[in-house]
Formats: C-alpha cells, sequence, structure tokens
C-alpha cells in the first residue's frame, strides 16, 4: 500500500491504540445531543415569554427612571 511505504508501521499502530481524545469528543457529543434539543426548545416555546420578561422589566425600570427625574 502506498502509505505502508511512507509511514513505520510502529507509527500507525501508536496512533490506532491512542484513544486519549475519544472520551473527551464522545462527552462533548453526548452534551451535545442533550444541549441542543433544550435550547431548540426554549427558543421555539420559551423565547415569547423571556422577551415579555424582559420588555415588562425595561418598562418598569424607565417608569420609575422618569419619576425619580421629575
Amino acid at each position: 500500500m502506498f502509505i505502508k511505504k511512507f509511514v513505520p508501521t510502529g507509527l500507525l499502530k501508536r496512533l490506532h491504540k491512542d484513544e486519549r481524545g475519544a472520551v473527551t469528543l464522545e462527552t462533548i457529543l453526548i452534551i451535545a445531543a442533550i444541549a441542543i434539543p433544550i435550547l431548540i426548545f426554549l427558543l421555539k416555546f420559551g423565547w415569547p415569554r423571556i422577551r415579555e420578561y424582559f420588555l415588562d422589566g425595561l418598562t418598569d425600570l424607565e417608569r420609575e427612571s422618569d419619576q425619580v427625574g421629575q
């Protein structure tokens, strides 16, 4: 094979046996598989309530700051 001519077989065996990054990658994929549906749900159903909550708070803050200025 073309690769075997230029890469020593010991190096290929070491690279194939090295699984240090596999656990990290699996953990990231599991977290992403859990987080993405939660984020989609929050954006689709929770965002109007969140936006309304902050807009109400901003309106109250503006109203009270106008009263302080008078």
